[in-house]
């Protein structure tokens, strides 16, 4: 099954530098960074030459890609990456990440393997740990990188000496299978067939005991059970003889032993059906942009020598994805507002533009943003966005004021010519002029009747006329005083009259640029809205995974005999439980204060927007006064 794909083939995303520390790629990075979807992040780890790059390649739904290599040396070094649109859940990325092999003799760097296993667990949703044979002491002994996860990866900055973690790794820890390879004893205990899930959870059964062999034999097996609240196992037969494994590449299905190609589609279905989204702490959805800055953030941990914490890399991360948030949710409402926003325009239809690009622009934000609980990002984005809004209302101002200056020019020629030759300087004149401005006055509003300042630059027209209509009015000795008196009122009313159409133009704009902020901020509360009940969701999800993990192990010690562990274990559940309850408690004075928050944001924002807008406008009809 070919999933086509964003990437054609794997790149590498950390490596060794040239002083043999661990860096990200950064063209592997660059990749990340276009990817603004969620991800689905499923790696593959285990000992050298176990096969892991060929059960990758079948998750990507080609044949090749990630290098399996045919002699006893590892191909893969360091994590190679490969984002793939994903073949059942539409707007996301599935990125697989295939790292090298485990327990390279050649290689004798136990450090560099640690980091390597716990930079998988870091990045993705689901990790799959490769080997060979069967699962016994042996397997578990050389999966010792798991009981070393506590003293190489902390979730929190700061731990109260008796605090239990358990239960937050298993909130931020991915889920776990076990593909054993080249599988073939028969799945069954005593006479009884099992499935590859109770053979692995056999295969995790505790010893009673203290001694410190039986301390080492279950130290693995807790750190999985304790670690992991999901876990899966599939066992593999041989794909196929000894001699066509050394071209497993080139071999088409039809050469592949039938029930390693049912158990390995099984595999793939079962990947892309339950493998999540990749989360970080707080339930918050993450996308290959912010994967890509994860990954910088933990390296640049390891790199340093310190110890990667979760909650300090959600802090680090936060910085860089929000800052970026800004930036590109601004440059999404810019461009879409360039590309349809044709000026002059009707300001209701600008307002439409404004809403679409507006939309999208937070849409693009909110799946960005990380961790702005006091929304000082979003915050930050709606002034900005406001003010690039008050820019293009005011271009839209200008463009139409110069559009029917223009068309004013063209239509009163006339008059300006008459006036200029002396043409109403004469018994009679000044009712031809009066005719005459009212004529081109009709003639100018109907080539302008669509432009939003017609009717305040002709206001202004006639405002300039006044004193030349007085003049014509006093050289036309045909009129009597009282009518030329008559005549002046008229033209002043005439005057106010056309002011206040002028004034009403500007308060249609004013009830415009309200409805406009109103839209905002209610778009900005229902998108925030919208994102908090994700992450709550995925947070009340999280917690009733880790719950059920842990009533499970509870029944699961009782059964094997461990009621003082099954008592330990009943403690941290009613811890987990109160946490639970304090969380669902404190989630609606959250979102009280959140929502107050961007209130805020608007009330600031709302009194200053319309005197901007209308500015031109205003100062204009100032002048009428």
């Amino acid at each position: 099954m070919a999933c086509g794909g964003l990437m054609s083939a794997p790149v590498c995303l950390i490596e060794n530098d040239e002083n043999g520390k661990l860096c990200v790629r950064k063209q592997a990075k660059d990749i990340l960074d276009g990817i603004k979807e969620p991800v689905v992040v499923v790696s593959v780890v285990g000992l050298y030459r176990t096969g892991k790059s060929y059960i990758m390649n079948r998750l990507a739904g080609e044949q090749s890609g990630f290098a399996l290599g045919n002699t006893i040396e590892s191909k893969t070094k360091g994590i190679w990456m490969w984002c793939v649109p994903h073949p059942y859940k539409e707007g996301h990325t599935l990125v697989l990440l295939d790292t090298e092999g485990l327990g390279d003799v050649e290689k004798g760097d136990e450090k560099h393997d640690t980091w390597i296993f716990c930079l998988a667990v870091l990045l993705s949703s689901t990790l799959v740990y490769n080997s060979l044979g069967v699962i016994d002491n042996t397997a578990l002994e050389k999966l010792h990188y798991i009981t070393e996860l506590t003293e190489n990866i902390r979730v929190k900055a700061e731990v109260s000496r008796d605090e239990d973690e358990s239960a937050d790794f298993m909130r931020v820890f991915p889920s776990f299978v076990w593909a054993v390879r080249d599988f073939t004893l028969e799945l069954k205990r005593g006479d009884d067939p099992i499935t590859s899930d109770e053979y692995l959870e056999g295969a995790l059964k505790l010893k009673p005991g203290s001694s410190p062999q039986t301390v080492k034999f279950n130290l693995p097996r807790r750190c999985l059970r304790h670690f992991f609240a999901v876990r899966k196992c599939f066992v593999f037969p041989r794909p196929a003889s000894t001699q066509n494994m050394r071209r497993m590449e080139e071999l088409a299905e039809e050469d592949l032993d039938s029930e390693f190609l049912e158990q390995a589609n099984t595999f793939c279905h079962y990947i892309y059906d339950n493998a999540d989204p990749k989360t970080v702490s707080g339930g918050r959805t993450i996308t290959g942009t912010a994967l890509g800055n994860l990954a910088e953030v933990y390296v640049e941990a390891i790199r340093s020598g310190k110890v990667p914490c979760l909650e300090n890399a959600v802090v680090s991360l936060a910085k860089i994805q929000n800052v970026r948030a800004v930036e590109q949710a601004l440059e999404s409402y810019m461009t879409e507002m360039l590309s349809m926003a044709q000026l002059p325009m009707d300001p209701a239809d600008l307002s439409n533009v404004h809403t679409v690009a507006e939309k999208k622009a937070i849409e693009g934000f909110i799946t960005m943003s990380f961790n702005d609980n006091d929304q000082i990002y979003q915050q930050e984005l709606m002034r900005k966005i406001h003010n690039e809004y008050e820019d293009m209302c005011q271009q839209n101002l200008q463009a139409s004021h110069m559009q029917c200056e223009t068309v004013l020019c063209e239509v009163f020629d006339t008059l300006e010519k008459g006036i200029s030759d002396g043409l109403y300087l004469k018994p009679g004149g000044y009712r031809q002029f009066r005719d005459m401005l009212a004529q081109l006055a009709k003639e100018y509003r109907a080539r302008t009747q669509s432009q939003i300042m017609c009717e305040e630059v002709l206001s202004m027209h006639l405002k300039a006329k006044e004193e030349v209509g007085n003049m014509i009015l006093q050289a036309d000795e045909s009129l009597s005083a009282a009518e030329q008196e008559k005549e002046v009122q008229r033209l002043k009313n005439e005057i106010l009259e056309q002011r206040q159409r002028g004034l009403e133009e500007q308060n249609r704009l004013q009830e415009q640029a309200f409805k406009d902020m109103q839209r905002t901020h209610d778009e900005h509360l229902n998108q925030i809205i919208h994102q908090m009940e994700r992450e709550q969701e995925r947070m009340r999800r999280d917690n009733e995974q880790v719950m059920e993990a842990k009533l499970k192990e509870k029944e699961t010690l009782i059964k094997q005999g461990f009621r003082e562990e099954a008592a330990r274990m009943q403690s941290e559940i009613d811890s987990l439980k109160a946490d639970m309850n304090k969380q669902e408690t404190s989630q609606p004075s959250t979102m009280s204060k959140v929502l107050d928050g961007v209130g805020t944001a608007a009330t600031f924002l709302l009194p200053g927007f319309v005197p901007k807008v209308a500015g031109i406008g205003l100062s204009w009809l100032s002048k009428l006064f």
